[in-house]
C-alpha cells in the first residue's frame, strides 16, 4: 500500500501552496517551543539576582553585624555559581533547543551551591534554608513530574544533611539548647510538608496547563485542516459546475460521431467507449456535488453490512480486473442493516486502490463487526511504510505516485472521521502495509 510523492505546486496562489506554507508554521511551532529557551533566561536572570543578594547578605552579615564568615569558602562558592550562570549565557545564544533534562541539571546546580553557601552559614539554622523550595516549585510548574519528584528528594536531602553538619552561625542561641532544636526540628518538619504539597499539587496544576496546551493544539490542528477540507469541497463542487458543460458538449460531438460514422464498427465501439466515459465523469460529478453537505437517507442505498463491503469489493475487481483479492468477513448474524453512504464507498475505494498500487496480485480484505463496530482490515504485500511515509501519510498532496494528487488517504481520513471512525496504517511482519478501519456502526445502522 503505498503513498504517493508530494509534486510541488509552483503557482503563488494555489490552494496546495497555501495549505503547505500553514502547516509547515504549524509544525515549526509544534516541534520547536519557545518557552524552554525563555524559561532558561528567566532562570539566568533569576540566578544573577540570587549571586547579589548572597554577596549583599555576606556583606551587611560581616560589616554591620560583624560575623566571622568563611569568606575564602564562600567567595569561591559565588565565583562558580558565576561561572555556571556565564555558561548559561553562553547557552542562551545557540539555537539548539533546550531539554528538559538539561534545565533540570541547571535547577541541580543552583541547589547544590545553595546547599554549599548554606553549610558555611549556620546550615539549617540559617533563615534561607526555605530557599531550597525555589526550585523545587521551579521544577513543579515547568518540567513532568518524574523530575518534580526528583527535586524533592534532593532538597529534602540537602536539608536534612544541613540539620547535622555545618558550621554554626555566631548568634545568640546556643547549638545545644532545647528549645532551639525543637525550633530547628520544626522548620525541618514545615519544609518536608511544603516540599509534598508543592509537588502533589502544583505537578497537578502544571500537568493540567499542558494537557489544555495539548488539547487546544490539537484542535488548532484539527480545525485548520477542517478550514481545508471546506476549501476543497466547495472547489470540488464550483469544479462539477463548471464542468457541466464541456461534459454536455463532449455527449453531443459522441452522438454527431456516433451518427455520421454509423456503418463504421471500429469508430462506433471507440464512440460508445467514449460515451461510457462520459457517463462516469457525470456520475462522479453528480455525486461530488450530491455528498458536499451531510450524510442524508437519499444519499445512498440500505445494504446488509457483508453485501456492502462484498459491492465496495466488486466495484475494486471490476475498475482492476486483474487484481487478486481474498475477503474474509465475520461478525454477528443477522448482520447489520446500514445505509451505503456514496462519500464513504470513495473512501473504502481509495484504500483498496492503494492497496492495489501496492500489490495487485496480493490484496488481503479482512472484516470483523457485532452490534457496535466494524473493524476492517485491508492488507497488501508491497515495499511497506517508509519512516517518511508514516509519518506524512494521511496529509493533504503528500503522494509518492508519479502523477498522483495525494488527495485519496486524506479525504478518506476525512470521511471516516466524519462517520466517527479512525484509520490508522500499520507495517506488517515481513513486508506489506495494512490499513486498519474502525467505524462505529451507529453513525451508519438503519435501524427501522
Amino acid at each position: 500500500m503505498k503513498q504517493c510523492r508530494a509534486t510541488i505546486c509552483h503557482t503563488p496562489k494555489s490552494p496546495r501552496t497555501l495549505y503547505n506554507a500553514a502547516m509547515n508554521m504549524f509544525d515549526h511551532q509544534l516541534h520547536s517551543d519557545p518557552t524552554t529557551m525563555l524559561n532558561l533566561r528567566r532562570l539566568f536572570i533569576l540566578r544573577s539576582i540570587a549571586i547579589v543578594c548572597a554577596l549583599t547578605a555576606i556583606t551587611l552579615a560581616t560589616q554591620i553585624f560583624a560575623m566571622a564568615l568563611p569568606l575564602f569558602s564562600l567567595t569561591v562558592i559565588i565565583s562558580i555559581h558565576g561561572v555556571i550562570n556565564v555558561f548559561t549565557l553562553l547557552r542562551m545564544k545557540q539555537p539548539r533547543p533546550v531539554s528538559s533534562v538539561e534545565f533540570f541539571i541547571q535547577l541541580v546546580l543552583d541547589a547544590l551551591t545553595l546547599t554549599a553557601l548554606l553549610y558555611f552559614t549556620g546550615g539549617s539554622t540559617n533563615p534561607f534554608v526555605s530557599l531550597f523550595l525555589l526550585p523545587l516549585v521551579i521544577v513543579a510548574a515547568i518540567l513532568p513530574q518524574r523530575f518534580a519528584w526528583a527535586m524533592a528528594a534532593l532538597t529534602v536531602a540537602c536539608y536534612t544533611l544541613l540539620m547535622f553538619f555545618y558550621h554554626p552561625l555566631p548568634h545568640t542561641h546556643i547549638k545545644n539548647d532545647a528549645d532551639f532544636d525543637v525550633h530547628v526540628l520544626g522548620m525541618w518538619f514545615g519544609f518536608l510538608l511544603s516540599t509534598g504539597l508543592i509537588v502533589f499539587f502544583v505537578v497537578r496544576m502544571a500537568n493540567s496547563l499542558r494537557e489544555r496546551d495539548r488539547i487546544l493544539t490539537k484542535t488548532r490542528e484539527q480545525t485548520l485542516r477542517d478550514q481545508h477540507l471546506v476549501a476543497l469541497g466547495t472547489l470540488a463542487t464550483g469544479a462539477a459546475h463548471e464542468l457541466g458543460t464541456p461534459l454536455a458538449t463532449i455527449a453531443v460531438l459522441t452522438g454527431e460521431l456516433k451518427h455520421d460514422h454509423a456503418d463504421n464498427a471500429n469508430v462506433i465501439e471507440k464512440v460508445e467507449m467514449l460515451r461510457g466515459q462520459l457517463d462516469r465523469c457525470k456520475s462522479i460529478l453528480s455525486d461530488i456535488t450530491a455528498s458536499a453537505g451531510q450524510a442524508r437517507p437519499e444519499s445512498g442505498s440500505r445494504f446488509a453490512i457483508d453485501d456492502y463491503l462484498k459491492t465496495v469489493v466488486q466495484l475494486l475487481r471490476s475498475s482492476r480486473p486483474n487484481a487478486k483479492i481474498s475477503c474474509q468477513l465475520n461478525g454477528s448474524q443477522p448482520p447489520p442493516q446500514i445505509l451505503a453512504d456514496k462519500t464513504l464507498t470513495q473512501a473504502l475505494l481509495n484504500i483498496l486502490n492503494n492497496a492495489a498500487d501496492a500489490s495487485i496480485d496480493n490484496i488481503e480484505v479482512e472484516a470483523i463487526w457485532n452490534s457496535e463496530r466494524l473493524t476492517l482490515a485491508i492488507r497488501d504485500r508491497g515495499e511497506g511504510f517508509s519512516s517518511a511515509v508514516q509519518t506524512n501519510a494521511g496529509m493533504p498532496f503528500f503522494t509518492t505516485k508519479p502523477h498522483g494528487q495525494g488527495l485519496g488517504l486524506y479525504l478518506a481520513r476525512a470521511i471516516l472521521h466524519r462517520f466517527g471512525g479512525e484509520l490508522n496504517l500499520h507495517n506488517r511482519e515481513g513486508c506489506g502495509a495494512q490499513a486498519l478501519i474502525k467505524l462505529p456502526l451507529s453513525t451508519i445502522e438503519v435501524t427501522t
